[in-house]
């Protein structure tokens, strides 16, 4: 496996500057033909969780119904195996790239080297720096949930229900993710206005379940008298309440837990108790992201954001909506 440093990426980055500031033909996103069948390239980010299982399987299931040919790598959580991913798809030829990226920062060179080949990219659940690349310009459109409105919806769903609970735990997603700005933006901000409420400490728990665990643990230790955990996803939650539980706690009962995401086991866990609520982040992208490929292909105008509406989890509906969760 090749070996990716910080000076490659300075030096890539550099490069694929300087090629788009040489000329303005790549101006606008490469056009896509209309054609019988497509190959078509999917940069997933990693597989170590429900959720992004769940969006891998939609997108292949979508890809096979359709009989194109789908190129499927996973970058197992390392921004240079993807943009590496990225590159070996350009090298194949594939006609458009779906592509999760790891980090908003790091996956700027991938966009605009395919850009740069005249194959359109369309980011999912994920976006990139807006100040260095632009939909409709540089990559065609972002398909996923409002991250910021996932974290408000919490906080002011939180300010209702919170009971007297106050002192609050961040377990954040990521370090330079999306996902994990916004939804901290979102809430941070929500929960400020809405008073009475106090962060105690914010740290990121990477989205994974033994991070979220063991960053829980310490800050719990920290932070005694907290009650209030808020997790940027399902898997960081899950870890919480085995946190929460060596601690000697009963989590929904001395310690509220809050999630994002909506996976069957976090949806389980509201209709046991243990969980409070639970945002969802609908990780089934196949349909939608297909269907906004066919569009761009038949010559229509491609909307900057695609919106993937969200259900929302709590003690009144989760165990009806358990069969439907992913």
């Amino acid at each position: 496996m090749p070996v990716f440093s910080r000076r490659t990426f300075i030096l890539a980055a550099s490069a694929l500057g300087a090629l788009s500031l040489a000329g303005t033909a790549a101006a606008e996103v490469p056009a896509l033909k209309q054609k019988q069948t497509y190959k078509v390239g999917f940069a997933q980010t990693e597989s170590n969780n429900p959720w992004r299982i769940a969006q891998t399987d939609s997108m292949k299931a979508e890809a096979a119904k359709l009989g194109y040919q789908l190129v499927y790598t996973d970058a197992a959580g390392s921004a240079a195996k993807q943009v590496a991913d990225v590159n070996s798809m350009i090298a194949q030829g594939v006609d458009v790239i779906f592509l999760a990226p790891r980090e908003e920062k790091p996956l700027i060179p991938a966009v605009m080297a395919a850009k740069k080949a005249g194959i359109p990219v369309i980011l999912l659940d994920r976006s990139v720096d807006p100040k260095l690349a632009k939909p409709g310009q540089d990559y065609l459109t972002f398909i996923g949930s409002d991250f910021v409105k996932e974290g408000q919806r919490m906080a002011e769903w939180l300010a209702k229900n919170a009971n007297g609970k106050s002192k609050i735990i961040e377990l954040e997603g990521t370090t330079g993710s999306s996902p994990a700005n916004d939804r901290k933006k979102g809430f941070d901000e929500a929960i400020k206005a809405a008073g009475n409420f106090q962060i105690v400490a914010s740290q990121s728990g990477d989205f994974a379940r033994d991070k979220g665990r063991q960053v829980a643990e310490a800050l719990l230790q920290a932070h005694p008298d907290a009650d209030i955990i808020y997790a940027h996803n399902d898997e960081m939650a899950i870890g919480a309440i085995s946190a929460i539980e060596a601690a000697g706690k009963v989590p929904g009962k001395d310690i509220m837990v809050l999630s994002i995401d909506g996976g069957k086991e976090a949806v389980g866990l509201v209709a046991e108790g243990k969980i409070a609520a639970v945002v969802e982040c609908n990780p089934r992208f196949g349909p939608k992201a297909f269907e906004t490929m066919a569009r761009y292909a038949k010559g229509e105008k491609i909307e900057p954001w695609v919106i993937n509406d969200d259900k929302f989890y709590d003690s009144t509906n989760a165990k009806a909506e358990l069969p439907n969760a992913y």
